[in-house]
């Protein structure tokens, strides 16, 4: 299984990110992919600032896409995910994953989106346009009842 995994500050192309899981390759008919938006909250978020911990967080995310290589018959799988600050309209996340049908592609993908939204290490902080500083976010009820049906 092909795996790429990025954590960066830096904006990024999904298209020109997700062109490695289906370049060249016959023996896929699905690439999925989720592109996560920092969205603007009527409490007046002027960014969220999202930490990790380097290294560990990178290996415990790969663990994670080779459970997921594990499960489905994945031909690939992708995670870039951004730290720093991150302005709403601006892309967080982008899952990618490649498999010979679309329901493996979708599963694997829902899977690894499921995780970093409830298990991942990353922290999480509001930053306010009036300049204050908002609360830290952590997974939503519905993000964790998402999780538990991997289980």
């Amino acid at each position: 299984m092909l795996r790429i995994l990025r954590l960066q500050k830096e904006p990024f192309d999904a298209a020109g990110e997700t062109a490695p899981l289906a370049q060249g390759r016959s023996d896929i008919g699905a690439l999925v992919t989720f592109t996560g938006i920092c969205r603007a909250e009527e409490d007046g978020l002027a960014a969220l600032e999202i930490e990790h911990y380097p290294g560990m967080a990178e290996e415990e995310i790969g663990r994670v896409m080779d459970a997921a290589g594990a499960r489905w018959p994945i031909a690939g799988a992708l995670v870039i995910h951004r730290y720093g600050l991150i302005r709403p309209g601006e892309a967080i996340v982008l899952v990618a994953t490649a498999a010979r049908h679309r329901g493996e592609a979708f599963a694997a993908a829902e899977f690894l989106m499921d995780y970093l939204k409830t298990n991942a290490p990353f922290w999480k902080k509001m930053r306010m346009r009036d300049g204050r500083d908002g609360d830290w976010i952590g997974p939503r009820a519905e993000d964790e009842a998402a999780t538990k049906r991997w289980r």
